[in-house]
């Protein structure tokens, strides 16, 4: 039998490679922990069947590149936990949105010093860049902000610099 809590636990341990303060569960990537059954054969004399974990993932866009870490680490974590065998599904729709990550993912990338997505998007269209979401400043909470680039550290968060305290960041995007 699958212990499902224990392993949300463990994935908790899990981070994200390209922002390190966030959990794989933090950042809402993980969609579901649950029992996948495996071996077995219909013929006489065939092993019984085996349960292990299946986790089902959504990477925050399909081309992300950090999965394959994110995957390799989730194994790892696992395997020194006693889980020998475990099943990762990834499931593409519905897509990843912010709107997924956890309140305390989000304040933990404030406190990392990246803006975290806003509550609720201004700007969520194929026009995004046509006209700029009002960002706080994570340093010191400003919205006296500019976007400086569209592309950011990584792929999924824009550059913006605050007028106020003069320090560049990143924003989580819209997605």
């Amino acid at each position: 039998m699958v212990d499902t809590k224990r392993i949300w636990s463990l994935l908790e341990q899990v981070n994200d490679p390209e922002v390190p303060v966030l959990s794989v569960v933090d950042l809402g990537i993980i969609r579901d922990v649950k029992e996948a059954w495996v071996g077995g054969a219909a013929v006489q004399g065939g092993s019984q069947p085996e349960s292990i974990p299946e986790i089902v993932l959504t990477p925050t866009y399909s081309g992300c590149p950090a999965m394959d870490a994110i995957r390799m680490n989730i194994r790892m974590v696992l395997l020194s936990n006693g889980y020998r065998d475990v099943r990762l599904t990834t499931v593409l729709a519905p897509a990843w949105t912010t709107e997924w990550m956890s309140e305390k993912g989000k304040d933990k990338l404030k406190a990392y010093g990246i803006a975290p997505p806003l509550p609720m998007q201004q700007v969520c269209h194929p026009g995004l860049f046509v006209r700029e979401e009002a960002v706080a400043c994570p340093h010191c909470n400003s919205y006296h902000t500019t976007l400086i680039s569209e592309f950011g550290s990584t792929a999924c968060k824009s550059l913006y610099r605050c007028e106020d305290c003069g320090e560049p960041f990143d924003y989580f995007k819209c997605h």
